[in-house]
């Protein structure tokens, strides 16, 4: 049997991922120089596509053309061949939940450290971000082409959006992104876990764009209410950390620094 046939015959088996090792094991008195060459060549073909040192996915049919398999097709694979917790974050999150005005241009998956080494070259669709755990009560999941992938709960996805503004260009974003999202959220749900997951600071950000910004004031009492039930004391913080504080307006009710303005897209 070739490498290539075998491959064929995994995917068959709804297996349409795997990793150099796999070949090795399966192919061991095979050169791995002879091995090395034939997945080279095979990739070039655009029959697989090496999403990740060492790891691979076939490329189905309705890819093809363009010769590249989006990240939800693999994703779960891949984790679960790094022995890594995941889930799938930020905009990406947001996007299976509906959120789809803001379409990210990159995958963002949120994992555990160490980091995660792999180049842009190899793999420039997804950017990773770290947590220093994965809250699973505060997960979804669902299926995807190939299994299952899991994601951000709505609640999970508002906290990380401005937690992690940065990575998605900055609260104005976060907040358009938000107003979509908002339909969706329940701030009495896992309400522990999600300010035990969740800096501080970021709730109080939070808190004040949807109830100053978006003037969505159910779902800003709400988790105000929750703050005050779990006798969290916040200092004032600016809405921007890397902005000037002195001289600029202050919210009480979230103790913000207003030293920002948030504009939101039309939708």
């Amino acid at each position: 049997m070739t490498i290539r046939n075998w491959i064929k015959q995994q995917e068959s088996l709804g297996k349409p991922t795997f990793s150099y090792r796999d070949v090795k094991v399966n192919f061991s008195d095979m050169p791995e120089q002879h091995i090395m060459n034939e997945l080279y060549r095979l990739s070039r073909q655009k029959i697989i596509q090496s999403v990740y040192k060492s790891f691979y996915t076939v490329i189905p049919i309705q890819y093809s053309v363009r010769g590249i398999v989006p990240p939800t097709y693999y994703i779960d694979q891949l984790m679960e061949y790094l022995a890594k917790p995941y889930y799938i974050s930020l905009l990406s999150a947001a996007e299976i939940h509906g959120a789809a005005h803001q379409r990210p241009q990159r995958f963002s998956v949120t994992t555990l450290r160490p980091v995660v080494t792999t180049s842009a070259r190899k793999n420039n669709l997804i950017v990773w971000n770290y947590r220093k755990d994965i809250p699973e009560n505060l997960l979804c999941s669902k299926n995807s082409e190939t299994g299952i992938i899991h994601y951000s709960s709505a609640e999970l996805t508002a906290v990380d959006l401005v937690q992690f503004e940065h990575q998605i260009g900055g609260l104005s974003v976060a907040a358009t992104v938000l107003s979509e999202l908002v339909e969706t959220i329940d701030f009495s749900k896992n309400s522990n876990t999600l300010f035990q997951t969740a800096s501080l600071t970021s709730i109080q950000r939070l808190g004040y764009i949807l109830d100053y910004i978006l003037e969505e004031t159910k779902q800003a009492e709400m988790l105000y209410q929750q703050l005050c039930l779990l006798n969290k004391k916040p200092g004032y913080t600016p809405l921007a950390h890397c902005l000037p504080i002195r001289g600029n307006k202050r919210n009480n009710k979230w103790k913000i620094i207003i030293n920002q303005t948030i504009e939101i897209d039309d939708i």
